[in-house]
């Protein structure tokens, strides 16, 4: 059976705008490492166009440092699946513009054999989260403090997760990896 991460940056303060993160490129490894044990990315709208054509158009030019460019690649490589009643078409090469079925759809995927279920974006994650189709998380914390920002999860949930590793970074960013108890 096969397992859904999630992952995020966020803030000390518990923020997840991308404006705020130290983008280097030990962060861009690590998340390249992830995307390596995945082999399907599911998202919503909001990051899909955070997304796209941005890392596309890295992955195709290779104009960033090599650490940053191979992180383009494997993100461009994955089939990713985008879950939006209001995107009009996906044109990301391997992308599949779902528009319901959330919950189906990563319960389905989850019984396949395969790699990881990557699972990127607040409210695709908040949704499943509730649902308790999330069995990983890698929460990577900026030493930042924000102020403002979409918050990750709604209060009311409540899972125990136990610790399985944890990474600091030469930029005092801390990648914490956890499970659900």
């Amino acid at each position: 059976m096969r397992k859904a991460v999630f992952a995020i940056n966020m803030t000390i303060d518990g923020y997840c705008g991308h404006e705020t993160a130290i983008a280097d490129d030990e962060l861009h490894q690590y998340f390249t490492d992830l995307l390596h044990q995945s082999d399907v990315h599911i998202f919503g709208r909001d990051t899909y166009e955070l997304m796209y054509p941005f890392w596309h158009d890295v992955a195709v030019a290779q104009s960033e440092s090599e650490t940053i460019n191979e992180f383009a690649l494997a993100f461009d490589a994955i089939p990713k699946i985008v879950f939006s009643t209001t995107l009009e078409r996906a044109d990301w090469d391997n992308t599949t513009l779902l528009r319901s079925g959330l919950q189906e759809k990563i319960t389905e995927l989850k019984q396949q054999p395969g790699k990881s279920i990557a699972i990127g974006s607040i409210k695709v994650a908040a949704q499943a989260e509730q649902w308790g189709l999330i069995d990983e998380y890698h929460f990577v914390v900026h030493p930042i403090i924000a102020g403002k920002g979409p918050r990750l999860f709604q209060p009311g949930g409540g899972h125990t997760l136990t610790l399985l590793s944890s990474k600091v970074f030469g930029s005092g960013v801390v990648a914490l990896h956890y499970q659900k108890s």
